[in-house]
């Protein structure tokens, strides 16, 4: 397969539930409710009331006076998961951020921890133990990684546009966008919409979010951001519009 088609996953009747509660307001819903939100995605009555067992003996869900609601454990992993989709951003000064891995003696497990803390932080491994990306995002390092980390601020030699381009496979990601921008256009029903804008997340969240003059020509991220954000908006009113007025 081409490494710019996306990859789309099948949905778990789980999967279903939390996308949809997420989208009421508040994240809670009686489970006749449920029922009938979940439908048209697929999940049957028998599925769905096994998967609300499931999803509340592992503490996924709670169970209310009035139904069923995401757990606060869940609510912070989305809350951190649309602040990886909508990053904030600054104005760019030419400063890059680097950070270099200071603690020795850590384990295969360890090391591949840190790795993906580091690339969900956006940044980019320059060689081993030394990690980049431009100094233009709105977020600190979390405290935790302290212990491990010094954190600098510099000015690489190598040109910006180049270090980038280095750093990041911007033009795989670039073709990979515009596949999934086609994909959500043309997906077949409910169920293949939220399929579809499932890997559009696991995309958004992969987006270096560098400086516009780093960037390729047509770069797609903000559109991708406005198709998911609009998507958002629809998942919420087709929610809405299925459940009893109360």
């Amino acid at each position: 397969m081409p490494t710019n088609e996306p990859e789309l996953r099948p949905l778990s009747a789980r999967s279903v539930v939390l996308s949809l509660l997420l989208g009421a307001q508040p994240p809670e819903l009686p489970a006749k409710d449920l029922a009938r939100v979940v439908a048209p995605f697929g999940v049957g009555g028998s599925t769905l009331r096994a998967a609300l067992s499931r999803m509340t003996a592992a503490g996924d869900l709670r169970r209310t006076g009035t139904g069923y609601r995401i757990g606060d454990r869940l609510l912070e992993r989305r809350r951190r998961q649309d602040e990886a989709v909508r990053p904030r951003t600054r104005a760019w000064d030419g400063d890059w951020e680097m950070v270099v891995v200071t603690a020795t003696g850590r384990g295969p497990a360890e090391r591949a921890e840190l790795r993906t803390r580091l690339t969900g932080l956006r940044l980019a491994e320059l060689r081993e133990g030394v990690w980049l990306r431009p100094a233009n995002l709105l977020r600190p390092l979390p405290a935790e990684l302290d212990p491990v980390v010094q954190h600098y601020t510099a000015r690489p030699a190598l040109p910006a546009a180049e270090l980038a381009a280095r750093l990041w496979p911007l033009d795989t990601w670039a073709a990979t966008a515009r596949s999934l921008l086609d994909r959500v256009a043309d997906a077949p029903g409910p169920a293949g919409r939220l399929t579809a804008f499932a890997a559009v997340v696991r995309h958004l969240v992969a987006d270096p979010v560098l400086p516009g003059p780093l960037l390729p020509d047509d770069w797609p991220g903000a559109e991708l951001r406005a198709a998911y954000a609009g998507y958002r908006r629809e998942l919420a009113e087709q929610v809405h519009a299925r459940v009893e007025p109360r």
